[in-house]
């Protein structure tokens, strides 16, 4: 799964680099999704496969607190970036005469950046609090990976802060894009119905199935990992570990190497792209 991811996601990459007709938004967007899930998986799923065959099957303090401040900003990052997505689709759809203008490289590289950067703001908060703390017994994470829930159970101090703080990342970072994309497929929905070819609603549904397929993946699986009481995670003993374990292991390597596949199989774009690359590379 993980070559799959690393190979899905970079020919993505490079056909949204070479090939001059995916210069676009959503391409753009597309692009640094693809980049994001390689960070993503690339943070921890290496270290998940040594462990099982290697007898060392421990992390530093330091180590553990990098991968989870990647794991969490390459998490927030995503999020916005679908509800960046869902916008570019908003207005190539409701609005095209003024899609160029709107979207112009300007304003779509910005919001771009704007992901990245407050993702990254988020996940350094979020794993400062986490790692300031104390650790109480053995040390053992009950997890894969250095997940910030699974490691503020082993905390022996007060946790109201990062729940508070957790919460406010939640707000910011899973309900307002989710709103953003739920308002703009309205608008979308709307306008699309209203269209009288229908050849031009079977492709504008097409344009925008493949992010509502990513869009529901990825946000039930995190919706179900973080936006549930907090006191079913961090408190006594927690009858939902394994489920957790395996939602997290769906969110942080599932998704990512589907991502690739739901956009090639969806997109005729893509597809060309691909096979134009591939056949200058034959050629040459």
């Amino acid at each position: 799964m993980y070559l799959v991811i690393l190979t899905g996601n970079g020919v993505l990459i490079i056909a949204s680099i070479f090939d001059s007709r995916l210069h676009t938004p959503m391409y753009f967007f597309l692009g640094n999704l693809s980049f994001l899930d390689i960070c993503y998986t690339t943070s921890s799923v290496p270290s998940t496969l040594v462990s099982p065959i290697s007898k060392k099957r421990n992390i530093s303090f330091f180590g553990c607190a990098v991968q989870m401040f990647f794991g969490f900003a390459m998490g927030s990052t995503e999020c916005l970036l679908l509800g960046m997505m869902a916008f570019d689709r908003y207005v190539a759809i409701c609005n095209p005469l003024r899609y160029s203008i709107i979207m112009s490289k300007g304003v779509y590289v910005s919001m771009a950046s704007v992901s990245w950067f407050s993702g990254g703001i988020n996940s350094l908060v979020q794993t400062s609090l986490a790692m300031r703390l104390p650790f109480c017994g053995n040390n053992v994470i009950n997890h894969f990976t250095c997940e910030v829930l699974a490691v503020l159970k082993l905390v022996c101090a007060d946790i109201s802060l990062n729940i508070i703080t957790m919460v406010i990342s939640n707000m910011a970072f899973l309900v307002l894009p989710l709103l953003v994309i739920f308002f703009s497929y309205m608008f979308i929905l709307h306008t699309i119905l209203r269209m009288n070819s229908a050849t031009g609603r079977r492709k504008a549904f097409s344009t925008c199935s493949a992010h509502l397929t990513v869009v529901v993946i990825f946000y039930g699986t995190i919706f179900s990992m973080y936006a549930k009481p907090k006191s079913q995670d961090l408190t006594g003993e927690d009858k939902f570990q394994t489920a957790d374990k395996i939602i997290s292991l769906f969110y942080g390597v599932v998704t990512p190497m589907l991502n690739p596949i739901i956009y090639s199989l969806r997109n005729k774009d893509v597809k060309a792209a691909v096979m134009y690359i591939v056949k200058q590379k034959y050629v040459h």
